[in-house]
């Protein structure tokens, strides 16, 4: 049966974040939340952009409750000040979908000197998971969500250089490298939430071939020939709103297109390479972010039954 936006539960009395919502998946996703009754934060590193979203979502759902808040994942203590804010006004967080992303761009770094697709991608969205965990351990049934790539596929986790530091840059490989990291974070965040006994689910999702406009650094061929045969937006979404909302996507889940080797069709579970299932790869790459973001993220294991 055919996923559709008509499958999303009612979603009233619910509040999600979503990153990089002022354009393409992430405003498609936070729309349909707010459609659902969800009330949305779109969490944007520009402001004036992430106010334009607002009231575009408030013209086009205008019983939806969304707001936005400035987020830049390439600054880690943008994460820290947002995260702070958002836990002073808030005591629950059902969804954070891990939306946003950096594509292609030539060599650049993070405010803090990481590379700007790693950074962003992965370790401004570990830093910012970590620093929202607490309240979302205590959201019945909150959901961490992040999006991935096909591109994992030809990607490995380089950790002798993850920040390019030693080698010639290569935009593409380093995208791979960013994309393989979200899915090792959703397979160790989940194998650590499920030892901890939390019901919080994470889960992950990639949007196929979808046209947003997105890879401005990208080549111009790719994009032209996208902007006629990829898939619409409203229906690259689909997945990562499977992986929040369906009740029966489990903890650990990987949800994508279902046709054309997973670059179109209705959202349905995905594959993944080998190398995004390698928990000692998983383990390290969470120790490795730990101590370059300087957030630990600290999830209790269940204590054994007395005998």
């Amino acid at each position: 049966m055919r996923w559709t936006y008509d499958d999303i539960p009612d979603q009233r009395g619910r509040t999600a974040i979503v990153t990089g919502a002022n354009t393409g998946i992430g405003f498609e996703t936070a729309r349909m939340l707010a459609g659902k009754g969800a009330r949305v934060v779109l969490a944007c590193r520009d402001s004036a952009k992430g106010a334009a979203a607002v009231g575009r979502l408030r013209a086009e759902v205008p019983a939806g409750e969304v707001t936005c808040a400035l987020l830049d994942l390439a600054d880690l203590d943008s994460v820290a000040a947002f995260a702070a804010a958002y836990r002073a006004d808030h005591d629950r967080l059902d969804l954070l979908i891990n939306n946003a992303g950096v594509l292609y761009p030539p060599l650049r770094r993070t405010w803090q000197g990481f590379e700007l697709q790693f950074g962003t991608n992965h370790l401004g969205h570990f830093a910012l998971t970590g620093h929202l965990l607490p309240v979302l351990l205590a959201t019945p049934a909150a959901r961490i969500v992040s999006v991935a790539s096909n591109a994992h596929r030809t990607g490995r986790i380089d950790f002798d250089d993850l920040n390019w530091q030693r080698r010639r840059y290569q935009r593409f490989v380093a995208y791979s490298q960013s994309k393989l990291a979200n899915l090792l974070f959703t397979l160790e965040l989940h194998r650590r939430l499920t030892g901890a006994g939390s019901p919080v689910r994470a889960t992950a999702a990639h949007p196929g071939w979808t046209y947003t406009g997105q890879g401005r650094d990208s080549d111009g061929l790719v994009n032209a020939v996208g902007r006629f045969f990829a898939m619409k937006v409203h229906d690259g979404a689909l997945p990562t709103l499977r992986a929040a909302t369906d009740p029966d996507a489990e903890g650990g889940s990987y949800w994508g297109p279902a046709h054309r080797f997973e670059y179109a069709g209705p959202p349905v579970p995905a594959t993944r390479t080998k190398r995004a299932e390698d928990a000692a790869v998983a383990r390290r790459l969470w120790a490795e972010s730990e101590r370059l973001t300087g957030v630990p993220i600290t999830l209790a294991p269940v204590a054994d039954p007395e005998p």
